[in-house]
């Protein structure tokens, strides 16, 4: 096969590739009941005077699963953690003790379970635009390319099998997501 479509294969799997490790971080942080670390990924705190992430400013653990308890390396910013998860908007009402902060996870209601899957099936959705959105350039490189109509149609069909493996995977990793959403 010809160096310069092997080249716009290889350009089309990775930005696949990319699409669906965006998808894998956009699920870490849809929860499912179950506490974790990742919860508090996009809080971000005021640190001398710039805003930094909340895993570099304090130790997370989860010491049950329906607790997350956040132990800052500095007393003093134990208030700044504490206002930079409510500003967060996660809807967690972090308790302070004084020298950790508690956050009791609540369990989910059905209602919010449905959005959760919804909001799961949005970001699903949005990794398989992005995967057509790399077929669809991928395609165009093979039209501006100088090859053959049969090299052109065998690279295209190459595209397409691409194309499905990766939203399969899009779909899979989305049932699997639900399932556990759901999961009382």
């Amino acid at each position: 096969m010809n160096e310069e479509i092997q080249f716009v294969l290889d350009s089309a799997k990775e930005s696949m590739d990319a699409a669906l490790a965006h998808l894998e971080r956009a699920f870490v942080k849809i929860r499912a009941g179950k506490a974790s670390p990742a919860m508090l990924s996009s809080v971000l705190v005021e640190y001398y005077g710039s805003q930094t992430p909340l895993s570099q400013v304090a130790n997370i653990n989860t010491p049950d699963g329906r607790t997350i308890s956040v132990q800052p390396w500095e007393k003093g910013m134990l208030s700044e953690i504490e206002k930079a998860i409510m500003n967060a908007n996660l809807g967690f009402n972090p308790m302070n003790n004084g020298d950790l902060i508690i956050i009791n996870v609540p369990p989910l209601t059905e209602e919010r379970r449905v959005q959760l899957t919804k909001q799961a099936k949005a970001e699903a959705e949005h990794a398989k635009v992005g995967v057509r959105s790399a077929r669809q350039d991928a395609n165009k490189e093979i039209k501006d390319l100088d090859v053959s109509e049969d090299l052109e149609s065998n690279a295209t069909a190459d595209i397409q099998q691409l194309t499905d493996k990766y939203v399969k995977k899009i779909d899979d990793f989305l049932s699997v997501k639900e399932a556990e959403i759901m999961k009382v």
